[in-house]
């Protein structure tokens, strides 16, 4: 086998088969990415100790020095990967490169304030809570909003649509297509509040979050403003005062754990779709071309739906390993935050990817109004609750057990139910109130 990189040679199905899908999340969560993000602190925090009055830097180098992490391309990284290569530390290689650049830019005098009295998680844990914010911000909200406007238009088209309900896979009382829907977007929305309210939040402290080295160096910088200046308005992020080495990651396990049950939500609606579509509530729309069954030529598939709730549940497992695993470190720190921090991007592919499936299994339905109908039309029994409440409301000596009686696993139709209120010993009125009611128009106030 020929052993350059394809999509047809790639283990991981996001960088495969479903690459062109989420080939925009290379932007944070890449190799190539990370390196630049670390260059992009390194970088800022360099401009803002010149800011802080620890050096002179000249005004006029500025603009060359941004550009270092503006314009970082694809053969930079391959530079800092090749330091790699000698100082077998990934942050070392990326203070190196730069060390190199301002080498290049004629400006050697201040090459020892790069990376000045830092420890490599400062880097690490501004620069991945950053990629993390602006993923999650530029990728991740847009496509969940995107989604929860899909749900809301279809809503709002079948507000009206009476529907029999279901509870324990039974018949049960009558409701509305719209409103079982919005159940789902509520939902969504409730959990989007929820992880909109978790802070971005960062380390920055020295080697063990107590800035030594930078206060021997600088006593009388208060170093603590500083970081929280710097790490709040140049990054956007919140800094946590008190840590070790590595920033404790209960924010970021908060969010993944807010990631996972906004997925959990989408695998009961991925699931409810599924079922609509074998009760013959929906039809999907036929794509000429495409094949159901390689032996059934009539199967159109809900493989949408079942795409999704396959990949939700990858990446479920994805969210509950960091969730569960961030917060967790011996003493100052070890090392496993870091190779687990490195797979942040997999379960965020799976999950966008099963957005795109649900956005395209939703929009293929097709609303088939005669099986629900008839469905309603099969349930009579249904109106059972409707009657013997009004029952209740009269007075009636034991409601429930005379509809039990009834309609407990029986399959009756309007002249059955109609015949039965005829028999009962109450006032005509309320005989013909309780004929208006129909599996139709049982449907509450709730849309």
């Amino acid at each position: 086998m020929d052993d350059m990189f394809t999509p047809l040679t790639a283990i991981s199905p996001v960088d495969g088969r479903y690459y062109e899908e989420v080939a925009a999340l290379g932007s944070y969560f890449s190799e190539y990415a990370l390196i630049r993000y670390r260059v992009q602190i390194e970088v800022l925090y360099f401009l803002a100790l010149a800011d802080a009055g620890i050096f002179d830097f000249p005004e006029a180098a500025r603009p060359d020095l941004l550009q270092v992490y503006e314009n970082f391309s694809l053969s930079d990284a391959e530079k800092v990967k090749q330091l790699e290569l000698t100082t077998r530390h990934d942050v070392k290689a990326v203070e190196y490169f730069l060390k190199q650049r301002l080498d290049a830019l004629g400006l050697s005098a201040y090459r020892e304030w790069v990376h000045f009295a830092l420890t490599s998680q400062d880097i690490n844990n501004t620069a991945i809570p950053l990629l993390w914010k602006n993923a999650l911000e530029e990728q991740y909200l847009p496509a969940f909003q995107q989604l929860i406007d899909a749900l809301e238009r279809k809503a709002e088209q079948w507000a009206e649509v009476p529907m029999l309900a279901r509870t324990h896979g039974q018949p049960a009382s009558p409701t509305r297509l719209g409103k079982e829907i919005r159940v789902f977007i509520e939902r969504l929305r409730g959990q989007l509040l929820l992880l909109r309210a978790i802070p971005f939040t960062a380390k920055f402290g020295g080697a063990t979050g107590n800035f030594n080295a930078h206060h021997v160096a600088f006593p009388d910088i208060n170093w603590e403003a500083f970081a929280d200046q710097f790490v709040g308005e140049k990054l956007g992020l919140t800094r946590i005062r008190y840590t070790t080495q590595i920033e404790p990651y209960d924010h970021l396990a908060a969010q993944c754990d807010a990631l996972r049950r906004i997925n959990n939500i989408l695998i009961d609606f991925c699931r409810d779709m599924w079922l609509y579509i074998a009760f013959d509530y929906f039809h999907q729309q036929v794509n000429p071309g495409e094949v159901g069954s390689s032996a059934m030529p009539h199967k159109v598939n809900p493989i949408d739906f079942e795409n999704a709730e396959g990949n939700l549940g990858w990446a479920n497992a994805g969210w509950d390993h960091l969730a569960n695993k961030l917060p967790i470190s011996r003493l100052q720190r070890d090392l496993t935050d870091s190779t687990v921090l490195r797979n942040l991007g997999v379960p965020f592919a799976h999950t966008i990817l099963a957005f795109s499936s649900i956005q395209k299994g939703w929009a293929r339905l097709q609303l088939h109004t005669e099986k629900i109908h008839q469905d309603l039309e099969d349930n009579w029994v249904v109106v059972a609750e409707a009657i013997q409440t009004l029952l209740r409301k009269a007075g009636y000596p034991a409601p429930y057990e005379a509809l039990k009686a009834l309609t407990r696993g029986q399959r009756l139709d309007q002249q059955a139910i109609h015949t039965f209120i005829d028999q009962l010993e109450i006032p005509e009125s309320l005989k013909n109130q309780m004929k208006q009611i129909t599996p139709w128009n049982y449907v509450g106030i709730v849309k």
